[in-house]
């Protein structure tokens, strides 16, 4: 078993060196287009500009029976309208554009498509009189223009390879320093946690031992109170110390069968107390028998202590509480339900982001951030429902030991079927 935080690091680490991949790819490719599209533009450029100057060329000089290689000249002299010695193309000469031209005296330039290709036709006045018209065959230029296209294209695969590579190396390379610090964050957190546990639990007993010793000696009631603050304050930065290392270690420890009946037992007995002295009323319903899920012991039972701290925060005094397991599906479903202050629906996902807090909360530490990590790091999910003024409802789903389940598979279905 893999906890979310490690895993998290970890596809974000893969993402990150997939965009670095895919942008650098996609900049070689832009590259490597662009180069060709301008190759492109200005070979097409040039033939028309080369053809345009033949065209005017033929218009004024040109003779029939003697123009250059694919290209005809027809004069039209005294309605007469010599073809030249040469085999003419079907559809040639223009007969509408050499009247147009002779009656209006300006040329006419269109490109016509026919016989499977293409031509240019320059149709304009001649000297003395004549009008002339000049057509050239475009079929060897356009060839030349598509083996461009095909050598642009495989240009272009081979590109695409190359910004494969290229980008999959400097990906490597440029997140690969990432990776690396977030393991040495990881280590520094666990290293740092592990080694400020032994202190603070020292400076709690002794907080602890102070505050008892006030008591017995009867001093004012403002110092016992600062004593008891004291400890309470350094038994919450335990927590957060705990609460760092086990999000730096979950990744380390193996999962095994875990009775969740029995955690949420403890748990409940653990905070009995605490809700007992603000008239909250604690309850716990379960089937009777183990509700077994793979994990780490320590972990789920830290998950169902905040869930209950949490509730017992927001819970006013004479309030309720209830814990209730059962068996959904091949999941282990574990609610936490109250009668407290509820919170809006639509900060229910935000409930769960690191230090965020709710209305009246004052610890500082991971809380319910922690909570989402634990459970999904085993496989499972858990929800928020609540409204303001009616108290709030976090449902917890693990999969029952031996099975494997895809938590978003599970999100899809409960959205199903409860829209």
């Amino acid at each position: 078993m893999r906890a979310s935080w490690a895993e998290a690091e970890r596809a974000e680490v893969r993402r990150a060196r997939l965009r670095v991949s895919v942008l650098v790819g996609l900049a070689i490719t832009v590259m490597v287009t662009f180069v060709g599209a301008i190759a492109y533009v200005v070979m097409v450029h040039a033939q028309e500009t080369q053809v345009t100057r033949e065209l005017q060329y033929n218009a004024r000089f040109g003779v029939p029976g003697i123009a250059p290689k694919c290209a005809w000249v027809f004069v039209l002299k005294d309605e007469v309208l010599d073809l030249g010695p040469l085999e003419v193309p079907a559809g040639f000469p223009l007969r509408d554009d050499l009247g147009s031209v002779r009656s209006s005296g300006r040329a006419i330039s269109r490109d016509v498509s026919a016989n499977g290709t293409e031509y240019m036709v320059l149709t304009a006045p001649g000297p003395n009189g004549t009008v002339v018209q000049s057509v050239f065959d475009m079929r060897y230029l356009l060839a030349d223009r598509t083996h461009l296209l095909q050598a642009l294209g495989i240009a272009l695969a081979a590109g695409l390879l190359v910004a494969a590579f290229i980008g999959l190396s400097v990906g490597r390379r440029t997140v690969g320093p990432l990776a690396e610090a977030l393991a040495r964050q990881r280590r520094f957190v666990a290293d740092a946690s592990h080694e400020l546990r032994t202190p603070i639990a020292r400076a709690y007993l002794r907080a602890q031992l102070l505050s008892r010793l006030a008591k017995a000696a009867d001093l004012p009631d403002d110092h016992r109170d600062s004593l008891d603050a004291l400890a309470r304050s350094i038994r919450g930065l335990g927590d957060v110390v705990d609460d760092l290392l086990l999000s730096a270690q979950l990744s380390e420890r193996p999962g095994q069968a875990v009775d969740l009946t029995a955690v949420a037992g403890a748990a409940v007995k653990s905070e009995s107390e605490r809700a007992a002295e603000r008239g909250i009323v604690l309850s716990v319903a379960h089937p009777g028998t183990p509700l077994e899920v793979n994990g780490v012991a320590t972990a789920l039972r830290r998950a169902v202590d905040e869930l209950l701290a949490n509730a017992v925060r927001h819970t006013p005094e004479g309030g309720r509480i209830s814990v209730r397991l059962g068996v959904a599906g091949g999941w282990v479903e574990l609610v936490v339900a109250d009668t407290g202050e509820g919170f809006d629906p639509r900060e229910a996902e935000r409930l769960f982001e690191r230090s965020r807090h709710g209305a009246g909360e004052n610890r500082f530490g991971l809380g319910l951030s922690l909570v989402r990590e634990i459970v999904t790091g085993h496989g499972g999910s858990v929800e928020a429902v609540g409204h303001p003024g009616r108290g709030a409802r976090f449902t917890v789903r693990l999969p029952l030991a031996g099975q494997r389940r895809n938590p978003a598979a599970l999100r899809e279905r409960i959205a199903a079927a409860c829209p």
